[in-house]
């Protein structure tokens, strides 16, 4: 018995330290400073930033290829500690990824009714490469 508790103890605190662990939060206080983020990719160039606007009722749907995204920074926002840029970004549904460049919203995919993302991996690293080569010219 005591070693069925001890490993549903371990189980349940590694569980919750990969959520809080396995992608940076963004909330309304800094969320203009990382969006606006100047980090250099190649040729003086800032690397987009996308977040992803998240709600606990719909975790299940949540995006969980970031990790496999190449030149972008990628953030969550809950949506309940974002509210003004919920409101500021038109976000209603969750999943709701936004790609952003300097600030500037360059690229929005909604999940539809069903609360699942249209989208798929391939189809978001391409827009994040038609950012960043639109931002060389």
């Amino acid at each position: 018995m005591k070693n069925l508790l001890l490993i549903l103890l371990l189980f349940f605190s590694s569980a919750t330290n990969t959520y809080i662990l396995d992608v940076e939060w963004i909330t309304d206080d800094n969320f203009n400073s990382k969006i606006n983020k100047k980090e250099a990719f190649g040729d003086d160039q800032t690397l987009p930033v996308i977040v992803e606007f998240w709600a606990e009722f719909n975790d299940g749907n949540k995006f969980t290829d970031w990790n496999k995204l190449t030149d972008v920074i990628y953030y969550r926002a809950d949506i309940s500690l974002c509210p003004a840029a919920k409101k500021k970004y038109k976000v209603r549904m969750v999943p709701t990824l936004v790609i952003f460049k300097e600030g500037v919203k360059e690229e929005m995919f909604k999940a539809g009714l069903d609360l699942e993302l249209p989208a798929n991996l391939s189809e978001i690293q391409e827009a994040i490469n038609e950012v960043n080569t639109a931002s060389r010219f």
